[in-house]
């Protein structure tokens, strides 16, 4: 039996390798373990969530519309409209915005309908921001796209160089992902930032994704959009898309909502292939969603509990490890020598399980993990227990 080899590349998520490095150890001495590694939100819901859902219970057993509800688009649209300010008119609710199970779904499948078999006459390349969430990986690998990292270190403010790209690689460039708030980092791309990728975007005909699922979660300033640096540039939406999502800011993980905005030739492929292969978000949940997009009370006090929680571990780490406040989203990444030894001797001498930076980031042409050195941890407990976690850092590392 042939498989197709592209899956081979991609390896074994960062979860399942954790588990593989851990397996046989057990936390010394009678200490709770506290999970760090996974950026699952621990903060509920409103409650109020439940009773959107259960008054929609009626419709469970119709398939809902593959392009979603007009509540649904409508909620999603002037929510942009609110954020980021944007001007009536610059999107359509039926033309520029699609809902998504989630936005790894997105985020997977729209990278099937941009990557072309050849660009420029060559294979066509996905540059990654590095380190990064690594479904971008996977989206371009089973896109049939050459992997390109751009390193992300401390010295470019952990985003991408854009001005250091090769011209000729550009040219052959079919899809550039950026994240911000970048997960691992936190680090926020300025609106400048953002106008200059979606330039060369345009210039070299590429497709920008901006994974935007972080920007409500900030600790002064709230995060541009790339919608915005669109309507700056004052070009349309053309070779953009941008992805939002409902399990950060709503704490709504388990709901699997989410939507896509941006370029309508993008959006009206990608509805063809969703009407194939995507999953539709049922009908009750639509509602909730909508009525989550709606509500900007439950973010503000969320976006309050992170900010307490970076100000915890601020208190505890001071300047050890690197630390640093991110500016959005809710890692820390903390620099500590070899990040798989860290993480074991962290997990079995102190109960704290971390995600090694290794496993985020991909080896460089030099054979270089630029995550190697650093350790991710995830804020998403209560101020005590992020506390008592980060004080057994302290004494072990």
């Amino acid at each position: 039996m042939q498989i197709d080899a592209r899956l081979e590349q991609l390896g074994d998520n960062p979860f399942t390798r954790l588990n593989a490095l851990l397996r046989g150890v057990a936390p010394h001495g009678n200490e709770r373990p506290v999970i760090l590694s996974v950026g699952e939100p621990q903060h509920a819901p409103p409650a109020w969530v439940a009773d959107v859902i259960a008054a929609h219970a009626g419709s469970w057993n119709r398939y809902p519309p593959i392009q979603g509800t007009e509540e649904f688009r409508q909620s999603a649209l002037d929510w942009l409209g609110r954020r980021y300010c944007l001007a009536p008119g610059l999107l359509d609710p039926e033309r520029h915005i699609l809902p998504l199970a989630g936005t790894k779904e997105g985020l997977f499948l729209a990278a099937q309908i941009v990557v072309p078999a050849l660009k420029s006459g060559r294979r066509p390349a996905a540059l990654l921001p590095n380190p990064l969430y690594l479904t971008y990986r996977a989206a371009a690998i089973m896109a049939g796209a050459e992997i390109v990292p751009l390193p992300a270190p401390r010295t470019t403010g952990f985003l991408p160089d854009l001005g250091a790209i090769d011209a000729a690689l550009l040219d052959r460039t079919a899809l550039l992902f950026l994240c911000t708030p970048a997960n691992p980092q936190g680090a926020i791309a300025s609106l400048d930032y953002l106008q200059q990728a979606l330039r060369l975007a345009r210039h070299h005909d590429f497709v920008l994704f901006v994974d935007e699922c972080y920007c409500e979660i900030y600790d002064r300033a709230p995060p541009p959009g790339a919608l915005e640096a669109a309507e700056a540039l004052g070009e349309g939406l053309d070779n953009l898309l941008v992805f939002h999502s409902l399990s950060k800011r709503s704490n709504g993980a388990g709901l699997r909502a989410g939507f896509v905005a941006g370029d309508e030739r993008l959006i009206g492929r990608f509805l063809t292939l969703r009407s194939y292969a995507g999953s539709q978000v049922p009908l009750p949940i639509q509602a909730a969603a909508a009525a989550l997009w709606r509500d900007e009370a439950h973010v503000v006090e969320n976006r309050a509990r992170y900010r307490s929680k970076i100000d915890t571990a601020e208190r505890v780490l001071g300047d050890r490890f690197g630390f640093y406040r991110p500016p959005g989203g809710f890692f820390l990444w903390l620099e500590v020598g070899d990040s798989e030894a860290a993480a074991l001797r962290l997990w079995r001498a102190a109960g704290v399980k971390s995600l090694p930076g290794s496993y985020l980031a991909l080896d460089e042409s030099s054979g270089h993990n630029p995550g190697a050195g650093y350790l991710r941890l995830a804020l998403v407990h209560d101020d005590a227990t992020i506390a008592a976690a980060l004080e057994r850092m302290v004494r072990v590392l």
